[in-house]
């Protein structure tokens, strides 16, 4: 007869307690950035929403925004960093291809010896790793666990790009998800389209960098009207199956917090959804630009600060970007 295995036994509910955040500290106007892409503020406005895009300095690193949102969410979910079992972290701007931020920053945060690893899901990357962090809580894998989206982008942006460079922001965003008394963190729908792999991504693979006698560094860039009608139809349909797992009506939404994108798919969204007029709905892009992984949290982060009162209140969050992939989940704000 064999011996029995010990089953993994967790919380059964779990929620985000605590938010952290860090922003690059140079505020980049559009007027900064027009010239090189033979634009104007008004355009740049019109197009985006984005007035500004904060953007970090020559020596600040993506791990370095990490960590300073990351001891945030710590102090401010009263645990300690050695109760942390796993850090996930969601980028694309790390220095090197491997080893991973996550590990590093595990150190740098008093975590060791929790689990850390990287999640390459872009602008989706934050609710893949929420949807991640309560599966690992549910299943005893980690009491607590680290989530974080963090980016450097200003390092991909080419200043003559017009597709996305003048979008792009720094900062980083993270969240302590750990057990609840009840459900927190809905059930996540997300998924891919790799049929439209090539929408938005690097212009080039870094191999081709290498070979480049003046090294220039591969950038960013997207398929501009590809990405936006994909993000402002087929991703509102994801929204609302988001809504339908949690069992939850438009009307019951304390808050709407997408992707920061684009301020007009923000609206567009909010128009099909039907939102009532008592939804805040985040549009920190507006100031922050779009920092990919980054963004949800760090609109969260500031919507919170802004109106303390949806404190407790459902939020709709949603992210979406390169792969093409996407994620979305009703959860309980902090």
């Amino acid at each position: 007869m064999s011996a029995a295995l010990t089953p993994s036994v967790g919380s059964p509910f779990t929620r985000i307690l605590a938010l952290g955040a860090a922003r690059g500290e140079n505020a980049v106007t559009n007027d900064d950035i027009a010239g090189p892409i033979d634009s104007s503020d008004e355009w740049i406005r019109q197009r985006t929403g984005v007035i500004t895009r904060m953007r970090a300095g020559e020596g600040v690193e993506a791990v370095d925004l990490a960590e300073a949102a990351s001891r945030e969410a710590i102090e401010k979910a009263g645990i300690e960093p050695s109760q942390v079992g796993a850090v996930i972290v969601s980028t694309i701007s790390n220095t090197v291809q491997t080893p991973s931020l996550a590990a590093l920053l595990a150190e740098r945060v008093g975590a060791n010896p929790a689990a850390a690893y990287d999640v390459s899901a872009a602008c989706a990357g934050y609710t893949y790793g929420i949807a991640q962090a309560d599966a690992l809580v549910r299943a005893g894998l980690a009491q607590y666990v680290l989530v974080v989206g963090a980016e450097k982008l200003s390092d991909f942006a080419k200043p003559t790009d017009r597709t996305i460079s003048f979008l792009l922001g720094d900062g980083a965003g993270a969240a302590i998800v750990g057990p609840a008394d009840e459900p927190g963190i809905a059930a996540t729908v997300w998924g891919s389209d790799g049929s439209k792999w090539d929408a938005v991504g690097m212009d080039r693979p870094l191999k081709d960098a290498f070979a480049d006698p003046d090294g220039e560094f591969p950038t960013l860039r997207q398929e501009g009207q590809t990405v936006f009608r994909w993000a402002v139809w087929e991703m509102a349909k994801v929204a609302q199956k988001a809504l339908d797992a949690a069992g939850v009506r438009p009307e019951d939404l304390a808050a709407f917090i997408p992707h920061q994108a684009n301020m007009r798919i923000i609206d567009e969204f909010a128009k099909q959804l039907k939102l009532p007029e008592h939804v805040v709905v985040a549009r920190d892009i507006a100031t922050t630009g779009n920092t990919s992984a980054a963004s949800i949290p760090l609109a969260t982060h500031a919507l919170l600060a802004e109106h303390p009162e949806l404190s407790g209140g459902l939020a709709l969050q949603i992210g979406f970007g390169a792969g093409l992939v996407y994620g979305a989940q009703v959860v309980r704000l902090p």
